[in-house]
């Protein structure tokens, strides 16, 4: 007898083995030959297709944190802002205040200052006066410097042209009222008198 029926029940124990095995692996899995190269390129092609969605799905994360650290950002310098300026109306009408404490002690002639009478009650509006001063420095409102200075759009407003040649144009001569400012923001603009040449 030749080899080949020797090898033939080993074979046959060999494709039992194999049908046994592959009885558990859905029909779509089974080596059918040329259809394997198809379910490779099908795979390859899902796995490209996840991949090109998981980098979008990574990109629209950074972009929601970018924007969320933005928002955050936002509202801590509204919140900063709220704190700062907080104060900014009551400020505002507070300065009238100031204004008569000012012209008060502005309107006392000379001679009524060295009255007995009189000087503890000067003495008592310069008091307000310079309290009223230490509140608003507490709080951040400063006084404009004015005179002497250029004139600024930002901070002054030029009520008038008074002609003189005693100094450039443009210069601030006549401070008629102070201006303030609380923080970095404008809270009222100094009201001036500006040089000009005269005619």
């Amino acid at each position: 007898m030749s080899n080949e029926n020797t090898n033939e029940p080993q074979d046959k124990a060999v494709d039992e083995e194999v049908a046994r095995e592959m009885e558990g692996v859905p029909e779509h899995l089974r080596d059918k030959g040329g259809e394997e190269d198809a379910a490779e390129e099908a795979l390859d092609e899902a796995l490209a297709s996840l991949r090109g969605d998981l980098e979008a799905a990574k990109q629209d994360a950074l972009y929601a944190r970018a924007e969320t650290q933005n928002v955050r950002r936002r509202m801590e310098k509204d919140v900063q802002d709220a704190r700062n300026y907080a104060a900014t109306g009551f400020a505002r009408d507070i300065l009238s205040v100031a204004d008569n404490l000012a012209r008060a002690l502005d309107a006392i002639p000379a001679e009524q200052r060295e009255d007995e009478k009189l000087k503890g009650f000067i003495a008592g509006i310069e008091a307000t006066q310079r309290e009223l001063e230490k509140v608003f420095n507490q709080n951040g409102i400063t006084r404009i410097a004015a005179k002497g200075m250029p004139l600024d759009p930002n901070q002054h407003q030029a009520m008038m042209e008074i002609p003189t040649d005693e100094v450039d144009a443009g210069t601030i001569v006549q401070e008629m009222q102070a201006g303030y400012m609380i923080k970095d923001r404008l809270l009222r603009p100094a009201m001036v008198g500006v040089a000009k040449k005269p005619d």
